[in-house]
């Protein structure tokens, strides 16, 4: 039910602050007062995932573990579970992929700042072991590169920042925010796109057909309305131009109508509601696609 988005320098005490912040909040799930939906706190970290500081040092090997990393969190979202991601989440952009997921499984959402000096963090990687130090050319780089969170844009907020001076995280108040804060709905970009039956095409042609036939066998060359009998209801009729409309013309605009349609129909669809692709909505569509781009 809430995603807790760790970010900080490399070697800035970011699993210091994890650990702080998950046993609180396991705390606080247990309480005998609280009775709400959450019932664990899970936390991801490259060192859970078994992947190592090396990766950071090339883009070719750093692109796939933070496709791991996201892969890894899409697992473990749940609506009973508190989810901690703690990594260096250093690009604004992966913080936002992060935020459109949650949003996705409607989960709250909050950030955490872990802040050091950046002579802090290169003192702390030389006391670190092995295995868990930075390249000093990779460090340097990944500080350079760093985008810090900002409370001013969505995906950052609520944030909570903790200096390297503080005894304790506001462990409260991101409790506060991850239990009571509101929960967004998913925007367009993680709408799922609404699928078109699968005899939509074939409809799409054989009434667009129909229609053209119609209008040949019918039209005067007077204009006026002519009415339609490839529909029963919705907009049985076309008004037509003073003249009469020739074979290519009218395959041309059916062309050009069905080449639109047909790619909302193969790749999907996240308008609001239910886009109807039965023959009297399409007949509809068309007639009035016609009436537009038919000249006098």
């Amino acid at each position: 039910m809430a995603l807790i988005t760790i970010s900080g320098y490399p070697c800035s005490g970011k699993t210091r602050r994890t650990e702080q912040i998950s046993a609180i909040l396991e705390q606080y799930i247990k309480d005998p007062t609280y009775e709400g939906p959450l019932r664990k706190v899970i936390s991801l970290s490259d060192d859970t995932l078994h992947l190592k500081r090396a990766s950071y040092d090339d883009s070719g090997s750093e692109k796939p573990m933070r496709g791991t990393l996201f892969t890894a969190m899409q697992r473990e979202m749940a609506s009973d579970t508190i989810l901690i991601v703690d990594s260096l989440n250093y690009i604004k952009g992966f913080r936002y992929q992060m935020y459109c997921a949650a949003r996705e499984m409607k989960l709250r959402v909050c950030t955490v700042f872990v802040v050091a000096t950046q002579d802090l963090c290169r003192l702390w990687n030389k006391t670190r072991k092995d295995e868990l130090k930075y390249n000093v050319e990779t460090l340097e780089n990944l500080i350079f590169r760093y985008e810090e969170p900002s409370s001013m844009v969505r995906w950052d907020s609520p944030l909570f920042t903790v200096l390297w001076t503080d005894n304790i995280p506001p462990v409260s108040q991101i409790w506060e925010a991850i239990t009571k804060g509101a929960v967004k709905p998913p925007n367009s970009g993680t709408l799922a796109a609404a699928k078109a039956p699968v005899d939509a095409l074939h409809t799409l042609e054989q009434t667009t057909a129909a229609i053209v036939s119609n209008i040949l066998a019918g039209q005067t060359g007077a204009g006026g309305r002519l009415n339609l009998n490839s529909s029963p209801t919705l907009k049985p009729y076309i008004i037509l131009p003073s003249r009469n409309m020739t074979l290519s013309e009218l395959q041309r605009l059916k062309r050009q109508f069905v080449t639109v349609h047909r790619k909302a129909i193969t790749l999907g669809t996240i308008e609001k509601g239910a886009v109807d692709w039965a023959e009297d909505s399409i007949t509809s569509k068309f007639v009035t696609y016609l009436e537009e781009n038919l000249k006098s």
